[in-house]
């Protein structure tokens, strides 16, 4: 591979990150600075977090007293700690009722800085007795290794094919699937609600190998479903000067739908040039990694002449406070433990997984072992974070999620779309359309010579 497109291929994965992205302070220093009491309890779930009385090490990063979790994050290079911030919020809360079943958690950030996938790995693999909530854009880098050294992950977002539903990988909530398309619904929904846009669908994407597999996978359902596909461009990554040739080009082709793989702030610009120019297509996917605040106040005037929708996989909406009571004790533990930290999606699968790990870790009681948390954690049918989220089957190892949400950018605020819900805030009457190109398989154990016999 030249330098050139090793260049390409790590920024790409900053791109992947952006569209799907420490030590723990102590109660009383919260308690002197007025920080409130959050209670143990969350959801359906009880108390998450527990005093007890532990009395054996029994393993790499467990010990009578303490559990040594790591997560993996793309700081260095990103500069987004959402998931850094999310871990402190949850082991700092866990850590004032007690830790798992009376052990205390230590948390450790593994910084891949993007490219440094590897050596975090081998480094959570000498000391983590699990990874937690954390993502890389380059993770399948480090999969491998995992493997060998029998780490399980509760990741809150995959990537790489490789690192998609690979061995001891559980995924709370699923950002991508391996064989199935987890957009499905959702995609089923634009051809429906928006039939004028049906053969007339454009793509825009960074120009990387993962952003590529994305758009070939997105491809590859929508024309499935009777959808036709009209453009396919690709920007450079570091992005472009002037966006107007590629809105002149949209309008040429008469798109009606688009679907934007890349950086947010490359969406914007290019929203911006379509209102200039005065076009405006049925939809824009602005893919769930735009669903922010943030966002919405950077599209300036394009938030109303445009009409952005991002599905939410089946995750509660961060407004829905009110009318989902998980969400709002998520408010309330940033509020507690990180009042200056804006909550962002990310996040919410991101205590999607410290959650199922917890209560996995906690069923282990005084024998915490790898393969107990990872066994418990794959024995939930009904995984919703208590009531943070749709129903997941976790003993499904493809993750065939069937419930979607979708939510459209207005002037006042992300606003539920009308996708006709028929499960609470859900639709989940979805049959996941299943991929007929290979795009990678996961990795197993049985690729570094490991089986679930050598798991204890």
């Amino acid at each position: 591979m030249t330098a050139r497109l090793r260049a390409a291929a790590v920024l790409g994965a900053a791109a992947l990150l952006v569209l799907t992205g420490c030590g723990r302070s102590g109660a009383p220093e919260r308690e002197a600075a007025g920080t409130p009491a959050v209670a143990a309890e969350f959801g359906d779930l009880g108390a998450v977090c527990s005093e007890g009385t532990p009395t054996k090490a029994t393993g790499r990063g467990v010990t009578a007293d303490s559990i040594t979790v790591g997560v993996v994050s793309d700081l260095g290079f990103t500069k987004n700690p959402e998931f850094n911030d999310a871990a402190k919020v949850f082991v700092d809360w866990c850590n004032d009722h007690g830790g798992i079943a009376g052990r205390r958690l230590e948390l450790k950030v593994r910084d891949t800085r993007l490219t440094e996938v590897k050596q975090r790995m081998l480094e959570s693999c000498r000391d983590d007795f699990a990874l937690v909530g954390g993502g890389a854009g380059l993770d399948s880098l480090g999969v491998k290794d995992r493997l060998s050294c029998l780490l399980p992950s509760f990741p809150a977002q995959v990537a790489q094919p490789g690192s998609v539903g690979a061995d001891l990988e559980v995924s709370a909530s699923p950002t991508t699937l391996p064989r199935h398309d987890i957009y499905t619904g959702f995609r089923q929904w634009l051809l429906d609600a928006y039939p004028a846009a049906k053969d007339k669908i454009g793509y825009v994407s960074a120009d990387s190998p993962v952003s590529k597999i994305l758009g070939d996978k997105g491809k590859e359902s929508f024309e499935a479903l009777g959808g036709r596909i009209v453009y396919d461009d690709r920007y450079p990554i570091a992005g472009v000067p002037d966006w107007t040739p590629f809105a002149q080009a949209i309008k040429d082709r008469d798109v009606r739908g688009l679907v934007f793989n890349g950086e947010p702030r490359q969406l914007v610009k290019l929203e911006e040039a379509l209102t200039g120019i005065g076009y405006r297509p049925d939809w824009i996917d602005a893919t769930n990694n735009n669903y922010s605040a943030g966002f919405l106040e950077g599209l300036g005037k394009s938030v109303e002449f445009q009409n952005n929708v991002a599905d939410l996989g089946g995750v509660s909406p961060i407004e829905d406070g009110a009318a989902v009571p998980a969400m709002a004790q998520v408010r309330e533990l940033f509020a507690g433990y990180a009042p200056d930290t804006e909550l962002s999606f990310p996040q919410l699968r991101s205590l999607s997984a410290w959650l199922l790990f917890a209560r996995s870790a906690a069923s282990c009681g005084d024998d915490l072992t790898p393969r107990c948390v990872y066994e418990a954690a794959t024995a939930e049918k009904a995984w919703t974070a208590g009531g943070l989220q749709a129903p997941i089957d976790l003993t499904d190892r493809d993750g065939t999620s069937v419930c979607f949400n979708i939510e459209q950018a207005t002037p006042d605020g992300w606003k539920p779309a009308d996708f006709r819900p028929d499960t609470g805030p859900y639709r989940c009457d979805v049959r996941p359309y299943a991929f007929r190109s290979d795009y990678g398989a996961p990795l197993t154990l049985g690729d570094v010579g490991k089986s679930m016999a050598d798991l204890r």
